[in-house]
């Protein structure tokens, strides 16, 4: 459980390398969708929800091994570690080694 919707990512690598973005959903085969990064224009039809139709951008999924999370204390990509703290599993920044706060359930 390296990655978790909701977590700030920076992609380290590709044609958005350098954009950060939060993670809106983690999906299947070891992909994810981030807020902002691999944009794509999505075709739509005119129908009685949407009249006009038109073209759309949307997020499109990207590789997790690309995005790192950011470091709670300095802002910069890390890896991620797993340490036992108080009885739980926490994940824990690399690079300060402070823990990697879970994100809020909105």
């Amino acid at each position: 459980m390296r990655l978790v919707e909701g977590d700030t990512v920076q992609v380290v690598s590709g044609a958005d390398r350098g954009k950060q973005g939060k993670i809106l959903r983690v999906l299947g085969g070891g992909r994810v969708l981030v807020e902002g990064v691999n944009l794509l224009w999505r075709h739509s039809r005119p129908s009685p929800k949407s009249p006009r139709g038109g073209r759309v951008r949307k997020e499109g999924p990207i590789q997790a091994c690309k995005v790192m999370p950011l470091d709670p204390e300095s802002g910069k990509p890390t890896r991620v570690g797993h340490a036992v703290l108080d009885g739980k599993k926490v994940r824990i920044a690399r690079r300060s080694g402070k823990p990697i706060p879970a994100p809020a359930k909105e």
